[in-house]
């Protein structure tokens, strides 16, 4: 063969690829530029609905179909048990992702929650939900009527009573401070915050050391089951399509592994559009109440799940607007404008202190460029995709707006809050 032959089959064979390539723009997983660096890990997930997208990820196959058979998801038992799986990694014994609470990563790339304050950098990936959280009040106060306004359990409650969320910090901490003290309740004085591990909520209210707890579901539907107790409220009704939890992995394995990040969320992502097709709702409540993942009556998931709650006080709603979303109306995306609500919180309850930049913050830790990756590996349609990294001005049940452009006005409005210095 001559050289110009040669040459000509080189450019004809590079002509074939590009066409290839051009024909498949995202590749197909023999590729070396779309195959994941490794064929496995470990993520952790917590009891609790908002977990599905990573069950059903792995019971469905997506992992597999992104090019990673061998991941496993091990129930954590409390979220400081997530934390320390996370600060130890993979490949000390522990975990390399999770189901988490938004805020979790955050103070953990901070060193807020870790031992010795040690910084573990950590990247959330997606969104796992919004919505599908409740606010559940001991049985002893039904007759008081508190529901989405609080202010009747002003004179019912005392600086001896216990209020449980499940994290310092976290999302349902959060819902719950922010409802205590619309209603001019204090809650580091007026009563005891504490916290308790989601699956020991119902039976923490039975022996009746608590007033009232901010979890996920199943606990709020067990507690009505149960006769313990009622829901003051859906979340959603506090914040309309609010963020929830999310799906962080620790920053060395994404630097580490870039294409299995995104691989581990395009299956996350499948999962999740999976998980918001009505037809689908009763197999997933079938799926998450065995015993290898909730062990719990697939009902007291469904019913909630397909927007059917019975709140325990005599309430009952069907097709409630405020509904768990896993995909719908961008509830997969992690939205900056969402997390920065987040660290501003944590500023105002001294979580964070107020000095802490947390448009930085957010920067640092937020991967919103690898879910548009991962959503394009999995196939979503661009009409599918946020136009950009902010949902806007959110407005709140009683009134309070946070701009994300003006985080420190929303601060200001707030009349109970504890800030803290560095």
């Amino acid at each position: 063969m001559t050289t110009t032959t040669r040459r000509q089959a080189i450019v004809a064979t590079a002509a074939l690829f590009a066409a290839a390539r051009a024909a498949a723009p995202h590749g197909a997983f023999a590729q070396g530029s779309t195959t994941p660096e490794v064929r496995g890990t470990k993520l952790g997930y917590i009891a609790l609905t908002d977990s599905a997208p990573l069950i059903i990820a792995k019971e469905k196959g997506f992992y597999a179909k992104h090019g990673m058979p061998d991941v496993e998801v091990d129930k954590q038992a409390s979220w400081g048990a997530t934390r320390d799986n996370l600060v130890l990694g993979l490949a000390r014994g522990g975990i390399d992702g999770a189901h988490i609470l938004t805020p979790m990563p955050y103070l953990m790339q901070t060193g807020r929650i870790t031992q010795n304050n040690q910084p573990v950098p950590m990247a959330i990936l997606a969104r796992l939900n919004t919505n599908g959280q409740a606010i559940s009040v001991a049985a002893k106060h039904r007759p008081l009527g508190a529901r989405l306004d609080a202010s009747p359990l002003k004179g019912a409650l005392t600086s001896e009573s216990k209020v449980a969320m499940t994290f310092r910090g976290g999302t349902h901490d959060l819902w719950i401070r922010y409802w205590l003290a619309a209603a001019g309740i204090d809650p580091d004085k007026d009563v005891q915050t504490i916290v308790v591990p989601p699956p020991q909520m119902v039976a923490n209210m039975r022996v009746g050391t608590m007033d009232a707890f901010c979890v996920g579901e199943p606990w709020n539907a067990q507690l009505v089951t149960q006769n313990l107790g009622y829901s003051a409220l859906t979340t959603g009704e506090l914040w309309a399509d609010h963020p929830e939890k999310s799906f962080a992995m620790r920053a060395d394995f994404v630097a580490a592994n870039p294409r299995a990040a995104e691989a581990l969320t395009a299956a996350v992502i499948e999962a999740a559009r999976w998980c918001d097709a009505p037809a689908n709702r009763a197999e997933m409540a079938s799926i998450l109440g065995r015993r290898a993942w909730f062990n719990v009556p697939a009902a007291d998931i469904l019913g909630r799940t397909s927007g059917a709650i019975d709140y325990g006080d005599g309430r009952r709603v069907e097709n409630s607007p405020h509904i768990m979303k896993y995909w719908r109306d961008h509830a997969s995306y992690p939205f900056r404008s969402h997390e920065l609500w987040f660290l501003t919180e944590d500023v105002r309850w001294g979580v964070l202190p107020q000095e802490t930049d947390t448009t930085a913050l957010v920067a640092a830790v937020n991967k919103e460029g690898i879910w548009r990756a991962a959503a394009a590996r999995a196939g979503v349609p661009n009409g599918e995709l946020p136009t950009g990294t902010s949902r806007g001005r959110e407005t709140f049940f009683d009134g309070k707006v946070f701009d994300p452009e003006n985080p420190a006005a929303y601060l200001d409005s707030l009349a109970i809050k504890k800030l803290a210095g560095a």
